[in-house]
């Protein structure tokens, strides 16, 4: 291969205002063969442009020291510029000379040496040629300025920026569109050293097209992808797309930032361990460009300590590949993923337990038992519930029975103490990790033949009330997996959880919801059965909460009857916080004894059920009688005063209550406060009813009106103004001339009466008495005369006579009504 050559000059001073390199810039010999728009193109290219502060008649030692742009530049043609720049004074002025070699679309330097090695080449001139053209050149050949010393040297001393530059590197060849990389260095010569670094680590393709400058006064100009200034020209980070600019300054701060990038971290640590053989070795294995197993893998096998992100790639990678590795650095391998001394991720610990699942059964037993006790000790140390304990497979033969052997005498106590206690858990345990950590612990036991048989029944009880507390939370799948991996376990548990179901049968209906538990087998559990069962139940049931309630006592399988505590089960499925009507609770006493409910407890939602229930709730009285009948032992003194109002009320609706209605109803207030205001209501609802009706008894009419009960009498008030009185008042003349009779007497009976029975005259009766006809009163009339005498007639027709002189005759007619 031959190399056609060009030099670009620029003899005069550059002005500082100049942005392309001085004036009179010209190539000044180019060899034989070159395409005008090569040339047109490498014009662009190969312009020097001094410091700023450069002096402008330099002597040789600030020459020497000026950058040097050091550029491998590609061509619009596919072709590539490989050039160095450099100033020179030149009749006092200072200029630049620019030598550059040309490779055809397609081509590499000569012997496939990478661009950088050209650096500092004893083939660079920088001065004109004298004579013609040049000739062309078939080699380039490299300088001693990147010794293996001296990189491993530099890379040391940029170790804090390794990981960013090369993960900056890794975009910029991975997508042209992500910007470039601008390097700020002292020095130009230590931008060439970082793309000696970068060639390198680089896949082979990547790194030979890698387009560079090592100075640039305008790098947001650059059309290269990794672009070297000097601290003075250091840019701002900021762009998108192409244009974007992300800057690396080697000068200032080292960076405080975490690299998120394996394959980048992995190369920095490769050159901070001195060891750039290793990327010639790591590219041996298989694997794709950018990949980090492979350098992984050969880093640690090779000693290289690594972090644990890196670590879990060489798992990974390995996990992908277990034929890729001969034993013995599978054995490095192992030896370096099982070091006791480093701290692990969960990502690391389960890339080492797919590593195990790939080995197992095609590594010696050394490796297998070797990282099966790491995932032991881990799991139990460690307090990461995330990782599963390995299979028995990997302590199989001598070697691995010797490691189990010697992690039981490692674990085993704390095992069971643990076990036993319920602690210690790790510090960040969240909810739902007790029982993920108790089936980890349970599967190691048993891995290991770490006998826990006594300690089960406080284990299982301890996840039961974890699980209805907290629910399955992430541990579901394991939680199942153990169940059918341990069938003693699966037997205590479901029966602790069906056992104390019924005492939060709604979080064990959540806990069905959520994991779905295998009670197929011989076990009765019921409470768990009917748990199950509620959602289809309610759905099959509608509003109809009795018939929801016996489709899960049916789905349970046992009677309440031979199993009371199912009642208190299906109870809290049905109805939960709430509270069942009168008439569900009804129902439900009905469905079962009262030693049932007695048992179970759900007599207190019966009794809950007779309290709250509305005043107009006729089921109420009823159920408070049932209840004081089925539980005279349970109910406490002041439910019962209640309740024995609610029967209070039956019974004077009935009929059957006893003599000295308003005492009674008192006196059974005073002793259930506070009272429901519904309890209340019933019972004096009741008593004013009761009153109202032309059959009362005259005496407990007397005594209600002279209670001057507060309560009471605001409670005939407002019976007397329901709609089914006004509507007999409308209808029954006898019945207008009885409360007429009633609400025109007594008017020394209290304050309370004396009020009430004037409104009602009032509010309630005139306005009746005024939409009936005249014949209607006159009927009136007569039975106020019937049921009364003559003076009782004549006080209604003086009350309903209209005129201003009413109040005149209130008393006078008051007392017509008491003498007659």
């Amino acid at each position: 291969m031959s190399l056609a050559q060009l030099h670009y000059t620029s003899a005069s001073a550059a002005s500082a205002d100049d942005d392309g390199g001085g004036s009179g810039a010209h190539f000044t010999a180019v060899s034989t063969g070159l395409p005008t728009q090569v040339l047109a193109e490498a014009e662009q290219l190969l312009r020097y442009e001094p410091p700023a502060d450069a002096p402008h008649r330099p002597t040789p030692d600030q020459l020497r020291s000026l950058p040097e742009a050091f550029s491998f530049s590609s061509l619009p043609d596919g072709g590539h510029l490989l050039s160095r720049a450099v100033a020179f004074a030149g009749h006092g002025t200072l200029g630049f000379h620019a030598h550059a070699v040309h490779l055809m679309a397609g081509t590499r330097l000569p012997g496939d040496a990478l661009p950088i090695t050209a650096w500092r080449s004893p083939s660079w001139a920088s001065t004109p040629p004298d004579g013609g053209a040049p000739d062309r050149i078939s080699t380039l050949p490299a300088s001693a300025a990147f010794g293996p010393e001296a990189l491993n040297d530099f890379a040391v001393s940029r170790s804090p920026w390794l990981a960013a530059v090369f993960a900056d590197l890794r975009r910029v060849c991975e997508d042209p569109s992500a910007g470039r990389l601008v390097l700020v260095e002292r020095h130009s010569a230590d931008v060439a050293r970082w793309i000696a670094l970068a060639s390198a680590v680089l896949p082979p393709d990547d790194a030979h097209r890698l387009t560079f400058t090592t100075y640039t006064r305008r790098p947001d100009r650059s059309p290269h992808q990794v672009v070297g200034v000097l601290p003075q020209d250091a840019p701002q980070d900021g762009g998108s797309g192409a244009q974007a600019l992300r800057v690396r300054d080697c000068t200032g701060a080292r960076p405080g930032e975490p690299v998120d990038d394996a394959w980048a971290e992995t190369c920095a640590r490769i050159w901070r361990n001195r060891s750039p053989e290793l990327f010639r070795a790591a590219a041996e294995l298989p694997g794709g460009p950018f990949v980090a197993g492979p350098l992984a893998v050969t880093a640690l096998c090779a000693g290289v300590p690594l972090g644990a992100a890196e670590r879990a790639a060489a798992a990974e990678w390995a996990a992908e590949r277990p034929y890729a590795l001969d034993e013995e650095r599978t054995h490095r391998l192992t030896d370096a993923l099982t070091d006791p001394d480093i701290d692990r991720t969960p990502r690391e610990l389960a890339a080492v337990a797919r590593l195990l699942t790939a080995f197992d059964g095609r590594a010696p037993a050394s490796v297998t038992g070797s990282l099966g006790a790491l995932l032991v000790t881990e799991a139990v140390y460690g307090g990461d519930v995330s990782v599963a304990p390995p299979g028995r497979s990997v302590f199989a033969e001598p070697d691995g029975e010797r490691v189990a052997a010697a992690l039981v005498e490692a674990v085993g106590d704390d095992l069971r103490t643990e076990l036993a206690t319920g602690g210690p858990v790790a510090p960040d345990a969240v909810p739902g990790q007790s029982v993920g950590r108790a089936v980890q612990l349970l599967r190691i036991a048993r891995l290991l033949d770490v006998d826990c048989a006594e300690l089960l029944p406080d284990v299982v009880g301890r996840m039961a009330r974890f699980l209805l507390d907290e629910g399955a939370a992430d541990c579901a799948a394991v939680l199942l997996d153990l169940l059918d991996e341990q069938f003693d376990v699966r037997t205590a548990l479901l029966g602790e959880l069906d056992r104390i179901a019924p005492q939060d049968p709604s979080a064990a209906e959540r806990l069905l919801a959520e994991v779905a538990l295998p009670f197929t087998g011989t076990q009765a559990l019921p409470h768990l059965r009917m748990c199950a069962a509620a959602p289809d139940a309610r759905a099959g049931g509608g509003e109809d909460r009795v018939k929801v309630l016996n489709a899960v006592l049916r789905a349970g399988g046992m009677s309440p009857f031979t199993e009371p505590l199912v009642l208190r089960t299906a109870v809290g499925l049905v109805w939960g916080g709430t509270t069942p009507t009168a008439g569900e609770a009804r129902l439900l006493l009905t469905g079962s004894t009262s030693d049932a409910h007695r048992t179970a407890g759900t007599w207190a939602v019966l009794v809950a059920a007779a309290l709250g229930a509305p005043a107009d709730d006729a089921e109420a009285p009823e159920l408070a009688h049932d209840l004081l009948r089925g539980f005279p032992q349970e109910i406490d003194a002041r439910a019962r005063g209640a309740l024995l109002l609610l029967e209070f009320a039956r019974d004077v609706r009935s009929g059957a209550a006893e003599p000295g209605w308003a005492e009674r109803a008192r006196r059974l207030c005073a002793g259930a406060e506070p009272v429901e205001p519904g309890v209340r209501e019933q019972a004096f609802g009741a008593l004013a009813g009761r009153l109202l009706d032309p059959d009362r008894p005259e005496a407990e009419l007397y005594a209600f009106v002279h209670s001057d009960d507060p309560d009471l009498i605001a409670a005939y008030g407002g019976a007397a103004r329901q709609d089914a009185v006004l509507a007999r008042l409308r209808s029954d003349p006898a019945y207008v001339a009885d409360c007429f009779t009633v609400w025109s007497s007594h008017p020394h009976a209290g304050r309370a009466w004396s009020e009430t029975r004037a409104a009602l005259l009032e509010e309630v009766l005139r306005p009746v008495v005024r939409g009936l006809s005249a014949g209607e009163v006159a009927a009136v009339e007569e039975a106020a005369e019937r049921a009364g005498s003559s003076r009782t007639a004549e006080a209604f027709r003086t009350w309903n006579r209209p005129g201003g002189f009413r109040k005149r005759l209130g008393n006078r007619l008051a007392a017509r009504v008491r003498r007659s």
